[in-house]
C-alpha cells in the first residue's frame, strides 16, 4: 500500500490528515475488529483523502470528511466476508480435560490492539474513558454481530456522539434511516452479555495486578485462587476452546498448561484493559520466549477475564514487545 510519507508531502496550509489518525484507528478497529486491518483502512483513507484534497470543496468539516472515506473503505474491507468472534461466540465452554483441538485461521478472530493506537494521549478524561470502553475485546466483538451499517451508526452516535443529521449526510441517508439503524443496533446490543463501563483501575486493582504477577510468576496455584473470580473465564485464540470457572482454569494451569510453569510477564496496555507479554520457558536450555498476549478483565477485587492471543509472530511487533523479556535486577 502507498504510504502518505512516500506520496509526497501534503501542501501548505491544507489540512493536517495525519493529526486524525488515532481517532481513525479506533473507529476502524471498531467496524472491523482487527488491528492490522485498522491501520490498513486508515493508511488507505489517508492516501485517498491526500490524493483528493484538490478536489475537497470544503463544504464540510475535514474531520467528517476523512470519516466518510474511512466508512466506505471499512465498508469495502467487510464486504464478503464473515464476522470476527470470540471463542466464547463460537461455543459453549469445555472442561480443562478436553483437548485444545486444532488452531482457526487469523481472519477468526477479533484482536487486540495497544492502547497507544486508539486512545488519545492528553484528551479530556471523560472522553479518553468513553473510547477505552468503546475498544473493549467483548465490547468490539459485541459490535461485529451488526451489520456494516448498522455497525457504522451506533458507532457515529453512541460513540462518538455525532447528531443524527450528520450522520446520515455522512452515509447518504435520511435521519429516519438513521434512528431506525440505531433503534436495531441498539436491541441487539441489549441482548449481549456486556459488563456496564468500567472506572480506570484503582490502586487495590492495581496491587491484585501485582499479586497475580507475582502468583502466576511463582506458578502458585493457592494465590492464583485467591485473584480470580469463580466463573472466570479465559481463552487462547487461535484455539477456540475457552473455560469458564475458576476452577478449570486452574486445573488447565495443572494440566495441558503446566507447561507455563516458570513463565514471566512484561506489562503492556491493550483494549484500555491491563495486559501482559508472557514469555514461557519453551526455547534451548528452558530459554523464555514469547509465549502469549494475556489481556485481562477486572470487576472489583477479582479478575474475570484471562483472555491469552497466541499469535505473538505478529502481536509483539504490534505492540512494540522484545523478543526476549528484560533482564531483571537481582
Amino acid at each position: 500500500m502507498t504510504d502518505v510519507a512516500t506520496a509526497g508531502p501534503i501542501p501548505v496550509g491544507l489540512p493536517d490528515l495525519e493529526r486524525h489518525r488515532i481517532e481513525l484507528t479506533a473507529y476502524c478497529y471498531r467496524m472491523l475488529g482487527s488491528a492490522f486491518e485498522a491501520e490498513d483502512a486508515v493508511q488507505d483513507t489517508l492516501v485517498r483523502a491526500w490524493r483528493g484534497l484538490d478536489r475537497f470543496e470544503g463544504r464540510s468539516a475535514v474531520r467528517s470528511w476523512l470519516y466518510r472515506i474511512a466508512t466506505n473503505v471499512c465498508f469495502d474491507m467487510l464486504k464478503g466476508r464473515q464476522r470476527r468472534a470470540r471463542p466464547m461466540d463460537l461455543g459453549p465452554a469445555r472442561s480443562a480435560d478436553h483437548p485444545v483441538g486444532s488452531t482457526l485461521p487469523e481472519a477468526t478472530w477479533v484482536e487486540p490492539i495497544p492502547d497507544g493506537s486508539v486512545l488519545p494521549a492528553g484528551a479530556d478524561p471523560a472522553d479518553v474513558a468513553v473510547a477505552r470502553d468503546s475498544v473493549r475485546l467483548a465490547f468490539v466483538a459485541t459490535l461485529q454481530h451488526l451489520p456494516p451499517r448498522q455497525r457504522a451508526v451506533l458507532i457515529l452516535r453512541e460513540v462518538l456522539s455525532w447528531r443524527a443529521s450528520e450522520v446520515a449526510e455522512l452515509l447518504d441517508t435520511t435521519v429516519a434511516s438513521v434512528n431506525s439503524a440505531l433503534q436495531r443496533a441498539r436491541a441487539t446490543l441489549a441482548t449481549a452479555d456486556l459488563a456496564g463501563p468500567e472506572e480506570p483501575l484503582d490502586d487495590q486493582q492495581q496491587a491484585l495486578l501485582e499479586r497475580y504477577v507475582d502468583a502466576f510468576e511463582r506458578y502458585d496455584m493457592d494465590a492464583l485462587t485467591a485473584l480470580l473470580h469463580e466463573d472466570a473465564t479465559q481463552s487462547m485464540p487461535p484455539f477456540d476452546m475457552w473455560l469458564r470457572g475458576r476452577e478449570e482454569i486452574l486445573r488447565f494451569w495443572l494440566g495441558q498448561g503446566s507447561g507455563c510453569r516458570g513463565s514471566q510477564l512484561v506489562p503492556t496496555a491493550a483494549n484500555g484493559s491491563p495486559a501482559f507479554a508472557q514469555y514461557k520457558p519453551s526455547g534451548p536450555g528452558g530459554a523464555l520466549q514469547p509465549w502469549a498476549l494475556q489481556v485481562l478483565r477486572i470487576s472489583g477485587d477479582r479478575i474475570v477475564e484471562i483472555a491469552s492471543f497466541l499469535s505473538t509472530d505478529t502481536l509483539f511487533p504490534l505492540f512494540g514487545l522484545p523478543q526476549q523479556p528484560p533482564v531483571r535486577s537481582a
